[in-house]
């Protein structure tokens, strides 16, 4: 009976599968690690482009905001007729009325007519402007925009003369309008004509030093051209406060 009993009992344990370690235990820990894993292997994927671009994005950003940061400087270049009413108060203008002082009595020594010695500078200077000034303009304008070459060849010849003579008489003509200030006891320096005749002057001076300039720089053609246009519109304006002047007294 106990023989019966231990084979029984042989058979039964080869007949039960042996034991092995609970596997709903493992495999919930494997699935838990596993899902850890992928879960940071996706947010390395994901967040790491991001810093790659936040990076990229913020190199330029520090760079515009170093620029304006930095402190730019302006100038702004302009130009008013002001200081030279200034002139009026410098000795300088007691010094011009000194020097004309024997001229001015040597004219009116002479018993002129009133209308000639009041209006004989302005008539002058008229026509220096229109006929020497004028044609001259003209003839630059077909030097820059004439195909004929003799044409061209003529005016580059007569333009650069027409100028130059309207210069000296202008410089010329200046002494004559102080003159007639001085014969009628008037302030010299204090009126816009006597402002925008000085300035027409000297950028009159600086147009004469261009042309020498243009074969190294072509450019300043237009320079020229330009600036010659804008002392030609300054001296039309200088002409009509001269006719305001000389109908002021």
């Amino acid at each position: 009976m106990s023989i019966l009993n231990a084979s029984a009992a042989l058979r039964m344990n080869f007949m039960s599968p042996p034991l092995l370690p609970p596997s709903p235990t493992f495999s919930k820990i494997h699935s838990n690690t596993l899902a850890t894993t992928r879960i940071t292997t996706r947010r390395t994927l994901v967040i790491s482009p991001s810093f790659a671009m936040k990076k990229e994005t913020s190199e330029p950003l520090d760079k515009v905001e170093e620029e304006m940061e930095e402190p730019r400087e302006t100038l702004l270049y302009s130009f008013t007729p002001l200081p030279l009413f200034f002139m009026a108060a410098l000795p300088g203008a007691g010094a011009v009325r000194s020097l004309f002082g024997p001229f001015v009595e040597l004219i009116k020594s002479w018993n002129l007519p009133g209308w000639l010695v009041h209006w004989g500078h302005p008539g002058n200077m008229a026509v220096v402007l229109f006929a020497m000034g004028g044609y001259g303009t003209y003839l630059g304008f077909r030097i820059r925009f004439s195909d004929d070459v003799e044409e061209k060849a003529m005016a580059k010849d007569l333009h650069p003369k027409l100028l130059a003579g309207m210069f000296f008489f202008f410089a010329l003509g200046a002494t004559g309008g102080i003159t007639a200030l001085l014969t009628s006891d008037k302030p010299i320096f204090e009126s816009p004509h006597a402002v925008t005749g000085l300035t027409g002057l000297a950028l009159l001076t600086l147009q004469t030093t261009l042309p020498a300039l243009f074969e190294n720089n072509p450019g300043l053609r237009n320079v020229h051209g330009i600036l010659g246009s804008g002392i030609m519109t300054l001296f039309l304006v200088h002409a009509a406060l001269g006719l305001q002047l000389g109908l002021s007294f």
